[in-house]
């Protein structure tokens, strides 16, 4: 099999984002994609609605184990959500949970991951979860940070932001395209052509203009504030805030960058943060 390939990022790094340049490029609309409609083109994997065929209880009391029993057999029956291959979204780290793998290695034909600035994941992750700066800060440090375990999302494995990057960038491999959020925004054309190209590309130059215009920030908002956005956490006003690189530098106190440099400077410097 594996027709997975994985939209993988630590949370709040561009994965929307991608996933709507995506969209606008591929199914080519005549208006921009509506952000509420990005399922139909790439599926998540920590919905609980995946998994309640193998288990019908409320997901809120699968433990981790159930959920990781469950994991693959959910990892298979996406192999048949869209003829071909199959984009899945997902913020968990590659690696193994009660045994069995976070992501399924003989369903994955491969990955795209960003990442961002730790800094600035911090303070976009502390509002999507709403908790204060420095709980943020420790919970981008553990190395067995997780979320769900709700009647919505099922149990999701981050570790740590340095553990995270790693796991999924471990060494260059063909099947696999590491993008940063701060470079899409610098070039957005020249670094989503990167994603057509490898996704079997050349790029369609008006075409690719056309999807990343679709998808600005200002555009992804708009469709927030008028149509509201099923992603976004009940305890959140909005998904998109500012969608900048560097805002820590207002926003931090010296303290706080200075843990966050400590926590992960040897994987920042090797992407270039430091």
């Amino acid at each position: 099999m594996g027709q997975l390939l994985w939209l993988a990022s630590y949370p709040k790094s561009g994965n929307t984002w991608l996933r709507a340049v995506l969209h606008n490029y591929l199914r080519q609309p005549a208006v921009p994609w509506d952000i509420n409609r990005l399922t139909d083109f790439t599926a998540g994997e920590n919905g609980a609605e995946l998994y309640r065929p193998y288990d019908p209880r409320p997901a809120s009391q699968y433990s981790i184990a159930d959920v990781q029993r469950m994991r693959p057999l959910v990892h298979r029956d996406l192999t048949t959500a869209f003829p071909g291959m199959v984009f899945v979204k997902t913020h968990n780290a590659v690696g193994y949970v009660e045994g069995v793998p976070l992501v399924t290695p003989e369903l994955t034909a491969g990955a795209i991951y960003l990442l961002r600035d730790p800094r600035d994941v911090a303070i976009s992750y502390g509002h999507h979860l709403g908790i204060d700066l420095d709980t943020a800060i420790a919970f981008l440090g553990d190395p067995d940070a997780a979320v769900g375990g709700t009647d919505s999302k099922v149990y999701e494995k981050h570790s740590s932001w340095s553990n995270h990057v790693v796991s999924w960038t471990p060494s260059p491999d063909p099947r696999l395209l590491v993008l940063r959020y701060e470079d899409l925004l610098a070039d957005p054309i020249e670094r989503f052509g990167r994603v057509i190209r490898f996704l079997g590309g050349p790029p369609a130059p008006e075409r690719l203009e056309r999807a990343v215009r679709f998808s600005s920030f200002g555009v992804l908002s708009d469709q927030e504030r008028q149509h509201g956005f099923e992603e976004r956490p009940a305890n959140t006003d909005r998904f998109f805030r500012t969608g900048q690189a560097g805002g820590w530098r207002d926003i931090l106190r010296p303290d706080q960058a200075a843990r966050i440099e400590r926590d992960h400077g040897a994987v920042m410097e090797r992407f270039g943060y430091l």
